[in-house]
């Protein structure tokens, strides 16, 4: 399946800048940057398992957030761009 995932990481924070880092290598591994903090992935339910449980050791859950939008399998009729992809 076909995922979004979108973080919003504080780094004015101590140790910020470096979960940011940390999130964004996360995410590259399992899928493509298509904006600054925000990855489709592509992932089946385990891994997606996986996936999450690495995010939610990683973020400072008072003052992160990430979020994820399941496509499906037939996301191509989802998603639509303008500008460069």
């Amino acid at each position: 399946m076909v995922i979004v995932i979108t973080y919003d990481v504080n780094t004015t924070e101590d140790g910020g800048a470096k979960r940011l880092r940390k999130v964004a290598r996360l995410c590259e591994r399992y899928g493509i940057r298509v904006q600054n903090s925000v990855f489709e992935v592509t992932v089946d339910a385990a891994q997606l398992v996986v996936l999450k449980l690495e995010l939610s050791k990683t973020i400072d859950h008072e003052n992160d957030s990430v979020r994820f939008y399941k496509l499906g399998n037939s996301y191509q009729q989802k998603i639509e761009t303008m500008g460069i992809s």
